[in-house]
């Protein structure tokens, strides 16, 4: 166990006078995952500042939605190890920016994407189902709910008056991007909404997830290759489509598959195993190639250190591997395919934690090359953990006490509902100032081409 704070800060300069050294990690042995899971999550919250004197509790400077994704893996790490250092940290700065209980916090909400909104929702929801304490004004299921909510009612989320639905990745009108409608912002109310209904088991959220896989399925989503599109625009009436395989995309949808496959029978599961199995085997194959070993790969940014755009590309790999091992403990049948990549990454990752840095044994983030790529940071921190946690589940075994899958509210989940949270929040209907990228979650488009028109058909890189 680790402590954050000013022992953070000496540990991590002890450890800087010391060689690095790539993690040891032996997958026969549980106490070596835990303890690449608690080196590499150390990592990770050794960035953040959230709990010091005039810093505000769940916020990353420049990064607001990646306070989500740190939490995500302090969370992870927790259920998969058992080690509730950082749960505190996590409880206090989820429940700091939930706003109106939906995620839309004032001193964010002029830059918000739907995609940045849609994390800390699944961040909430994940808190539900781990069954993490109730914490503050709003419970975790309420603020899940809440992010709902607001995304399904109104138009600056989901959108009917355009291409006949979908979510937009912006949420004003005068937003770089507010004219898109990208995959990673339906993916993520889609697997919400999946939780949402496995969880409560209210039919309204079946047949909202129902709704935006059809949709999807229409403008993002070809069902024969699995191919997902990026983003589309509305201005061409969603049928020109940029295109960058980026792995969060396909894993968002698959995560909200498994559950609904999970919590379904009969001709409805049918409909689910078919989209689950089909898109399952397409992610393993393109982001786990064999030309690399069956290592985790990220097309987009992997291969480019020097064109890489962003950070959040480099958290993709890490969103990817931990829905991958939900899916496996959800879905049976695809448990030793996806295990025996996630294994075989995780070797590879702990390979490339050579790096110098704060905390020591900085992960890189071509994990292809098992070895430090000099591209260090929390975003790679992040990943290897996530990595590494789920790479707990072989030793876990579920007992009266604990339960290996997420919970439901009839299986000992106790947060409280609330389906009607964020109804009466206005905040993002008011314009604001102009925004900068620097908060967003960022669709996987190149925004500037659409501005300035565009050729059918054509494919892009990765650029927020």
């Amino acid at each position: 166990m680790r402590v954050l704070g000013t022992l953070t800060g000496l540990l991590a300069g002890t450890r800087l006078l010391a060689p690095a050294q790539a993690i040891e990690l032996d997958l026969s042995r549980e106490e070596s995952i835990k303890s690449a899971a608690e080196l590499t999550t150390w990592g990770a919250m050794s960035y953040y500042s959230g709990n010091e004197s005039g810093h505000s509790p769940g916020a990353i400077a420049n990064k607001w939605y990646e306070g989500s994704v740190l939490f995500l893996c302090a969370m992870y790490y927790w259920h998969f190890t058992g080690d509730s250092t950082y749960n505190q940290e996590v409880r206090v700065g989820l429940e700091h920016q939930a706003g109106d209980g939906d995620y839309l916090p004032g001193n964010f909400s002029q830059y918000l994407g739907n995609d940045d909104q849609g994390f800390w929702g699944i961040a909430a929801m994940t808190a539900t189902e781990l069954n993490l304490p109730d914490y503050g004004q709003y419970s975790w299921l309420s603020l899940a709910q809440g992010v709902f909510n607001t995304q399904t009612r109104r138009n600056s989320g989901w959108d009917d008056t355009t291409c006949g639905g979908g979510v937009r990745w912006q949420q004003f009108n005068y937003m770089s991007g507010y004219t898109l409608k990208n995959a990673i912002s339906n993916g993520l109310l889609f697997q919400l909404s999946a939780r949402l209904y496995r969880y409560t088991n209210d039919e309204q959220y079946a047949q909202w997830a129902e709704k935006i896989w059809d949709w999807s399925n229409e403008y993002l989503i070809d069902n024969q290759t699995w191919v997902i599109a990026d983003s589309v625009t509305t201005t061409q009436e969603c049928k020109v489509k940029g295109y960058g395989d980026n792995s969060y995309n396909d894993s968002s949808f698959l995560m909200g598959l498994a559950y609904l496959y999970n919590h379904t029978t009969g001709a409805t599961q049918a409909k689910w195993e078919q989209a689950l199995f089909g898109l399952a085997n397409k992610t393993l194959q393109l982001y786990f190639p064999a030309k690399y070993g069956n290592i985790e790969f990220e097309p987009t940014c992997d291969p480019y250190p020097n064109q890489c755009f962003d950070s959040n590309n480099m958290l993709f790999k890490g969103h990817t591997s931990s829905w991958l091992g939900w899916t496996a403990i959800l879905v049976p049948d695809l448990y030793e395919q996806i295990m025996h990549v996630l294994q075989i990454t995780a070797t590879a990752a702990a390979a490339a934690c050579t790096g110098p840095g704060q905390g020591g044994n900085q992960c890189g983030s071509a994990w292809y090359q098992s070895k430090f790529d000099k591209r260090p940071g929390m975003e790679p921190q992040i990943s290897a953990s996530d990595l590494f946690s789920v790479n707990m589940i072989p030793f876990i075994q579920p007992t009266a006490k604990k339960v290996l899958g997420p919970l439901t509210s009839s299986t000992g989940g106790t947060s409280t509902s609330n389906p009607n949270a964020g109804m009466n929040d206005n905040s993002n209907e008011v314009l604001l100032a102009p925004i900068t990228t620097g908060d967003r979650a960022g669709a996987g488009i190149l925004t500037a081409i659409f501005v300035a028109g565009w050729v059918g058909g054509l494919s892009w890189m990765f650029m927020e």
